[in-house]
């Protein structure tokens, strides 16, 4: 109690707790601008912590990388191009809903999941700290290719009517991820003879070619998001909020999966909420089926991607492995710091890590708070014409796919896995089972 006191009272000060909403504020601006995500964010910010002490700097830093889940969710559904690749399962049902006249609903279900989520995965994470070292020292190579196989059963359920089709594209994803230098032995496979492929594909490329390009293309033919006589929605609003707590066992079965999943080193956020997903769909519901604007599957992934954060922190805190690329990235701002993570930061730095806490959780109430407040205005995007939409959409995209290595080469990916995302859609492919078998 005594180090809750403490923490709290350090946050509170005027200048972290600014400093704080500056970084929730930057982080919802990144999440909206497609492909660019957390790990930009956490590139500018850190060298800009160097004078600022350790609760500063942190608020600064998790108050950015806490929120970018929760603004990816505008374009997802508003345009069917995810934010970052935390917001890919969100765009299935949630742009089906934003094309019934049904925006509102959908922002506010994902915003309230995102902050019930949020607040969740902050709360194991400040329950299992404590027993946190010998859970994970558990998990072995098995137990990991055993969380892999179990995603990719998820296939099943990403493939609609043509289970043999969902298959094939998640091979093909699979065999994409194989270009790169193999990591054990450091053979460069499918390459091709090009150091930009040492790394593998860019992923947020991938993301981006297979569903903001083709989702564009037909924003046009469509003329605008909102299809022609569908109904307008006045409470939507209140309707997704409702869902929210309608649903509340979801939310928190979504949200115990993204932060249990998130402390096991590797399993990224997109792994994370397509195993919600796929655990929604086991359970549809009332209403349409998945696929076809089903509230449940904006829920699920949305609560599951905001609650990873709490849970990727565990091993990162707890013995110094990064459960997240941009976790990685902190690792670096602990030792910028003077912190070392391990047994010995959680027992003579209590105060610290509870502030850690503490942040994700403020975070968390401040950018749903400010994106509730926003849903208005922006579910009336739905009515834009595409000629005026679609040009800017594109100019952040392109944006975002050259932010990813800063190589012109990011182009030409971008055009390549763009023509297969529109092959792909107008012949009924599973996209999402393509990027399953991508991660």
């Amino acid at each position: 109690m005594d180090a809750l006191l403490i923490a709290l009272g350090a946050l509170m000060e005027p200048a972290r707790l600014l400093l704080l909403v500056a970084g929730v504020v930057f982080g919802l601006v990144i999440g909206v601008i497609p492909g660019i995500g957390g790990l930009f964010g956490l590139t500018i910010l850190i060298p800009l912590t160097y004078t600022l002490d350790p609760v500063a700097a942190f608020a600064l830093l998790l108050g950015m990388a806490s929120v970018t889940t929760t603004s990816d969710t505008i374009p997802a559904v508003l345009i069917g191009v995810p934010g970052t690749v935390g917001a890919a399962a969100t765009v299935v049902d949630g742009h089906q809903l934003a094309k019934q006249g049904q925006a509102a609903r959908a922002l506010g279900a994902a915003y309230s999941a995102s902050l019930i989520g949020g607040l969740f995965g902050a709360l194991l994470l400040a329950l299992a700290l404590p027993v946190m070292r010998p859970l994970v020292l558990l998990l072995n190579f098995a137990d990991l290719f055993a969380i892999t196989a179990f995603g990719l059963t998820l296939v099943a359920m990403l493939a609609g009517r043509d289970p043999l089709k969902g298959m094939v594209a998640a091979l093909v994803g699979a065999l994409v991820a194989f270009a790169g230098l193999d990591p054990y032995e450091g053979v460069a496979r499918w390459t091709f003879g090009e150091v930009y492929l040492w790394d593998g594909v860019p992923t947020a490329i991938v993301f981006l070619g297979l569903f903001a390009v083709p989702e564009l293309a037909g924003l046009l033919a469509q003329g605008r998001i909102q299809a022609a006589g569908a109904p307008t929605d006045p409470g939507g609003l209140r309707r997704g909020i409702g869902d929210t707590l309608r649903n509340l066992p979801l939310v928190l079965r979504s949200g115990g999966l993204g932060a249990l999943l998130g402390a096991v080193p590797g399993i990224g956020v997109t792994v994370i909420e397509w195993v919600a997903y796929g655990d929604a769909a086991r359970r549809p519901g009332k209403g349409p089926a998945f696929g076809e604007g089903n509230i449940r599957g904006v829920i699920a992934p949305e609560s599951a991607n905001n609650a990873k954060e709490g849970g990727s922190l565990l091993p990162t805190l707890a013995f110094g492995i990064p459960g997240s690329a941009p976790m990685a990235l902190l690792l670096g701002a602990f030792t910028l710091h003077g912190l070392v993570p391990g047994p010995d930061l959680l027992r003579d730095e209590a105060p610290f890590v509870v502030s850690l806490v503490l942040t994700i959780a403020l975070a968390n109430l401040i950018g749903a708070g400010l994106c509730l407040m926003l849903t208005r205005p922006l579910a009336r995007l739905a009515l834009v014409p595409a000629p005026v939409l679609v040009p800017v959409a594109l100019a952040f995209v392109v944006l975002g796919a050259f932010q990813t290595t800063r190589d012109p080469r990011d182009f030409a990916v971008l055009l390549v896995f763009s023509a297969l995302g529109l092959a792909m859609k107008r012949y009924g492919w599973s996209r999402p089972a393509l990027t399953l078998g991508l991660v």
